[in-house]
C-alpha cells in the first residue's frame, strides 16, 4: 500500500465528487465533449478523455474490490493485493514493473479503500504501449511465488503496526469502525486483522485474484495526450483475450438501524494527549442527502473560519485541531468528527461543546454567509481538480464507479448550488442524533503500581 490509513477514504472520494443524482450536467468543462467510452467483449470498460495541454497521460484502473468484499479469515486481503500487483508475473520478476515504468519516464501509485482498489500510472504519451503492456500482464499473469507471498505478508504486517498500532488516531478509528458497524463488512479494517494477515492461504490469494482482478470487474480511465480510437485499439489487442470471470458474489448485508448510542474507551500506553472521535450513520455515495451533507461538513470543519474550529480551537481553546469528513461508499457509511486534545485536555468539555454546536446546526442550519462559503469552497475544489489529468482521471472514476455514469461529474456544481438551508437542517436533524452515533475516546493507559513508583 502506497497510502496511509486515513488518506484511503479521502483520496478515493474527493470532496466535490459526491454529486448524488447529478444530471449529466451543466458545467462547461473544456474538452468534455471529446470523452469516449467502450466496453470490450470480456467486460472491461475503457473511458478516454483526450487532453493535449501537456504530452503526458494519466491511466487509472479501478477494480471494484475493497474491504467490503472480505469476511472473517481473509480481512485485509484486498489491500494485500495492492502490494502483490507490483511483485512479479509469469513474465516479469518482482520489481520489474517499477523499473520498466520508471525507465519509460513514468511513475505509479495505488490505494485501497473499503470499496475499491485503484492503480494509478503517470507517464509521457510515447510510453502508452509500454504501460498498457505492463497493466495487461499483471491483470492476466500475476505470480504467486511463495517467497514473495511471505515477504509481502511481512511488509503488510509491518505497515499495520505503523498505521494502526503505533498511530493513536489509527488505533481509535479501527475500534470505532468495529463498533459502529455490527453487521456490514465496513466493520473490518481495510488493512486487515492481525490473525488474518498471518493466515491467508495461497489458495485464498489465487481465488481472490481470479475473482476480483477479472476484466469485467474493472474500469480503465485514460486521460491525456492520446487519441481515443488508438487507445481502444491498443487495449483491445492487449486486454481483449483476458477471460471474463463469473461476477463476484454480491454484498447483500444491510447494516440495521442503530438503536442507541455506542461508546468506547480505548487505552494506549505512551499516549501524550487524549483523542475523541464521533461517527454517525449516513447514506451511501449516491444517497440523495450527499450534497447537503458535504456542504454541512465543509461549513462545520473546513478551515480556520469553520464553526468547530472557531468554537473548539479559537474561542474555548479545548482542542488543538478538529476535523470532520464523510466516508461515502457503495453502501451506507459514516460521517466522522475527530479532535486532538492537548495533554491533560478535558474530554467532557469537548464533547459538550460539540453537542451544543450540532444542536444549533440542527435547529438553525447555516447562515447565508456560511452556506455561500461552503458552496464556494467546493466549487473551487471542483475546478482545481479538473485542471490536471490526474484530477480528471480520479473524477471520472469516482462518478463512473460510485454513481454509474461518468457524465454525472458535469452536473456536480449545479447540485451544490441547489442545496438549501432547509435541506441542511433536515439532514443535520436526521443524522446528528445520539442514538445514531458512536463515540470513542483514546486515553493514556493507567499505570500499574510498580510503574507509578518508578
Amino acid at each position: 500500500m502506497k497510502t496511509t490509513l486515513r488518506s484511503i477514504a479521502l483520496i478515493a472520494l474527493s470532496a466535490f465528487a459526491l454529486g448524488a443524482n447529478a444530471a449529466p450536467g451543466s458545467a462547461n468543462v473544456p474538452g468534455r465533449d471529446a470523452i469516449q467510452s467502450r466496453t470490450l467483449g470480456n467486460g472491461l470498460k475503457v473511458v478516454v478523455w483526450p487532453d493535449h495541454d501537456i504530452p503526458n497521460v494519466a491511466l487509472y484502473t479501478w477494480f471494484r474490490v475493497g474491504g467490503r468484499n472480505e469476511y472473517p479469515g481473509i480481512t485485509g486481503i484486498a489491500h494485500y493485493f495492492e502490494h502483490m500487483m507490483f511483485n512479479g508475473t509469469s513474465k516479469l520478476a518482482p520489481g520489474e514493473f517499477d523499473r520498466i515504468m520508471e525507465g519509460a519516464g513514468g511513475s505509479n501509485n495505488a490505494y485501497t479503500s473499503s470499496d475499491v482498489t485503484v492503480y494509478q500510472d503517470w507517464f509521457p504519451n510515447d510510453a502508452l504501449q509500454v504501460v498498457l503492456e505492463l497493466e495487461a500482464d499483471r491483470m492476466a499473469n500475476l505470480d504467486f511465488d511463495p517467497e514473495v507471498v511471505e515477504s509481502e505478508r511481512g511488509v503488510v504486517y509491518s505497515e499495520r503496526r505503523t498505521s494502526v498500532e503505533d498511530n493513536p488516531e489509527g488505533v481509535l478509528m479501527e475500534q470505532m469502525q468495529a463498533t459502529a458497524f455490527v453487521a456490514h463488512p465496513y466493520q473490518f479494517p481495510v488493512i486487515g486483522w492481525p490473525s488474518d494477515i498471518e493466515n491467508w492461504s495461497l489458495e485464498d490469494l489465487k481465488t481472490f485474484y481470479k475473482t476480483y482482478y477479472a476484466p469485467n470487474n474493472a474500469t480503465m480511465f485514460v486521460v491525456g495526450a492520446v487519441d481515443a480510437e488508438d487507445v481502444f485499439s491498443r487495449v483491445e489487442k492487449l486486454f481483449g483475450a483476458i477471460p471474463q470471470q463469473p461476477a463476484p458474489r454480491k454484498v447483500t448485508t444491510v447494516e440495521p438501524p442503530q438503536r442507541g448510542e455506542r461508546r468506547i474507551v480505548v487505552e494506549k500506553e505512551d499516549l501524550s494527549a487524549p483523542l475523541i472521535q464521533m461517527a454517525w450513520h449516513v447514506g451511501s455515495a449516491s444517497d440523495a442527502d450527499a450534497w447537503p451533507l458535504e456542504l454541512l461538513v465543509s461549513a462545520m470543519a473546513d478551515g480556520d473560519a469553520s464553526r468547530l474550529h472557531q468554537r473548539l480551537v479559537e474561542r474555548d481553546a479545548l482542542v488543538l485541531s478538529v476535523d470532520m469528513y464523510r466516508d461515502p461508499g457503495f453502501d451506507p457509511g459514516l460521517v466522522w468528527l475527530m479532535a486532538q486534545l492537548p495533554p491533560g485536555g478535558n474530554l467532557d468539555a469537548v464533547e459538550k461543546a460539540i453537542d451544543e454546536e450540532l444542536a444549533r446546526l440542527a435547529a438553525e442550519g447555516l447562515s447565508v454567509k456560511e452556506l455561500a462559503k461552503a458552496r464556494k469552497i467546493n466549487e473551487v475544489r471542483y475546478w482545481r481538480s479538473l485542471q490536471t489529468i490526474s484530477g480528471k482521471a480520479q473524477a471520472l472514476g469516482t462518478f463512473e464507479v460510485f454513481h454509474g455514469d461518468y457524465a454525472k461529474l458535469f452536473g456536480a456544481p449545479e447540485q451544490a448550488a441547489m442545496v438549501t438551508n432547509d435541506a441542511i437542517k433536515s439532514v443535520a436533524s436526521a443524522t446528528f442524533r445520539k442514538e445514531n452515533r458512536t463515540v470513542g475516546r483514546l486515553i493514556p493507559a493507567a499505570k500499574t503500581s510498580n510503574e507509578a513508583k518508578e
